[in-house]
C-alpha cells in the first residue's frame, strides 16, 4: 500500500448550522477541524490508509486543537509545520439542504515552508495537492510549487483538486486558471466541481470541458455531480457513476471523502501507471468513493463524518 502526502491548508471551521446561509445573520457557531487536503487525510486513515498531511497551524490553542485531531485520526503529522502567526479560520454558514458559503480570515496556513526533507518520501508514493488556499501567494505558494515539482521529479502519482473558493478568488478568476494549469498538465488525477471544470476550461457543457482537460495533459478526470454521482473520464470513455440517496444535512467535506476514498483505493493497487487503462475498476472505485461522499453529508463536520469501511460496505448492500 502506498504512502499518501496530503499538503495544504488545516484550519478551524465555525460552522453557523441550520441558521441559513446569510452569515451576517448568524449568531451561534461550532469549532471543527477543517481544511480540505487535512479532511483528505483523515478520510484516508478512516478507511485504514497510510497519509501524511504536510501543512502549518499556528502555536496557539486553535493549532493544538487541530494536531490533536489529527494525531486522533491516526494521520502521521511529522512533518506538521507550527509558527506564531495566528490559525487559519473559516466560517461557514450552512442552508437547511446542507449547502454552503465561506468566509476565509487567512492566518498560519500561509506560512508552510518548503524542506528537502519529504522529497524521498515521494518516490513510489502518492502526492495529493488540493489546496483551497495554495496559489494566493506566500510562501505557501512558494512550497506549493516546490513540492508539485519535487513529486514529478520523484515519479509520485499526482493528484490534484483546485478547490476553487469564490470568497478567495473573486475578481482575480484569470488568475486563478493560470496558476491551475501547470497542475492540470502534470497531475495523474484531477477532481473537479463542475463548476471548477467548467471555469477552468473556458467551456460551457461538461464534455467539451472534459476534452479541453484533457489536451492540457491530466489523464483521469472526475467531476463530482452532488446527488447525481460523479462523471468519470478518461480521454477515450466517459460515464457518470451513480451516488446513493441520502439526506443532507452538511455537504462540508463531501468531495474530500471523495478523493480520499477514491486515493486510498488507488494506493491499493500494485501499479498505477496505466490506471486511465483500467476504466472498469476505475469505475468501481468511484462509485465507492460516490458512497463516502454520501454518507459525509448526513452529519455536521467534514472530519467527525468521514465513513469507516465498514460504513461503506455496508451502504454497498
Amino acid at each position: 500500500m502506498k504512502n499518501i502526502y496530503c499538503i495544504g491548508e488545516l484550519l478551524i471551521d465555525f460552522v453557523a448550522e441550520n441558521q441559513g446561509s446569510d452569515l451576517s445573520r448568524a449568531t451561534e457557531f461550532t469549532k471543527k477541524a477543517g481544511g480540505a487536503p487535512a479532511n483528505v487525510a483523515c478520510a484516508i486513515a478512516k478507511l485504514g490508509g497510510s497519509s501524511l498531511f504536510v501543512g502549518c497551524v499556528g502555536a496557539d490553542p486553535f493549532g493544538q486543537f487541530l494536531e490533536d485531531t489529527l494525531k486522533k485520526a491516526r494521520v502521521d503529522i511529522r512533518h506538521l509545520q507550527r509558527t506564531e502567526t495566528f490559525t487559519t479560520l473559516a466560517f461557514v454558514s450552512l442552508a437547511e439542504d446542507g449547502e454552503r458559503d465561506f468566509v476565509f480570515s487567512r492566518g498560519a496556513d500561509r506560512e508552510l515552508k518548503y524542506t528537502t526533507e519529504i522529497k524521498k518520501g515521494f518516490k513510489g508514493n502518492m502526492v495529493h495537492l488540493g489546496a483551497a488556499t495554495s496559489l494566493l501567494g506566500g510562501p505557501l505558494e512558494s512550497a506549493y510549487g516546490h513540492f508539485f515539482f519535487d513529486a514529478l521529479t520523484e515519479g509520485a502519482f499526482i493528484s490534484f483538486d483546485p478547490n476553487f473558493r469564490l470568497d478567495l478568488w473573486k475578481n482575480k478568476e484569470t488568475s486563478f486558471i493560470k496558476k491551475c494549469i501547470p497542475y492540470i498538465e502534470k497531475s495523474k488525477l484531477c477532481k473537479f466541481s463542475l463548476e471548477e471544470a467548467l471555469l477552468l476550461s473556458g467551456e460551457t457543457a461538461m464534455e467539451a470541458a472534459c476534452k479541453s482537460l484533457h489536451e492540457m495533459g491530466t489523464e483521469v478526470i472526475v467531476i463530482t455531480l452532488g446527488g447525481e454521482g460523479t462523471y468519470l473520464s478518461t480521454g477515450n470513455r466517459q460515464k457518470v457513476i451513480p451516488s446513493i440517496s441520502v439526506n443532507p444535512v452538511d455537504t462540508t467535506g463531501a468531495g474530500d471523502a471523495f478523493i480520499g476514498c477514491l486515493l486510498h483505493q488507488i494506493a491499493q493497487q500494485g501499479h498505477f501507471l496505466q490506471l486511465e487503462k483500467e476504466f472498469d475498476l476505475l469505475s468501481e472505485m468511484v462509485y465507492k468513493a460516490n458512497i463516502a461522499g454520501a454518507l459525509t453529508t448526513t452529519q455536521y463536520g467534514a472530519i467527525e463524518s468521514l465513513p469507516d469501511q465498514e460504513q461503506i460496505n455496508q451502504a454497498i448492500q
